[in-house]
């Protein structure tokens, strides 16, 4: 008999921004999503339920995240954010069609 057992394990990493997601920021958190897709996570939630602004560098920062992900197999979902201003700027861009949006 000829058996053959792969096994596929993707971690799941939450980030959820508490302020700002702009210019200014969106850079660090472009860092951090660069660390951990060279550690090979593929799977991200982007929490923004707590995010007051977000502005096209932010927006950025997820398209590519997005895509560098689904390169790989891999998804981003993101949290609907309390701020009427960032639900009216995913809404207006047709991220909310894009991305899988997680309400809560």
């Amino acid at each position: 008999m000829n058996i053959t057992v792969a096994e596929q394990v993707y971690r799941t990493v939450t980030i959820a921004i508490k302020e700002r997601l702009d210019v200014v920021t969106a850079p660090q958190l472009k860092a951090e999503v660069e660390r951990l897709l060279d550690e090979g996570v593929v799977e991200f939630v982007i929490d923004l339920a707590d995010t007051p602004f977000m502005d096209s560098a932010g927006m950025a920062v997820l398209v590519t995240l997005l895509r560098r992900c689904r390169m790989k197999g891999g998804n981003v979902k993101l949290v609907w954010p309390r701020a009427e201003p960032v639900q009216r700027t995913l809404t207006l861009t047709r991220f909310d069609h894009v991305f899988e949006i997680l309400r809560r």
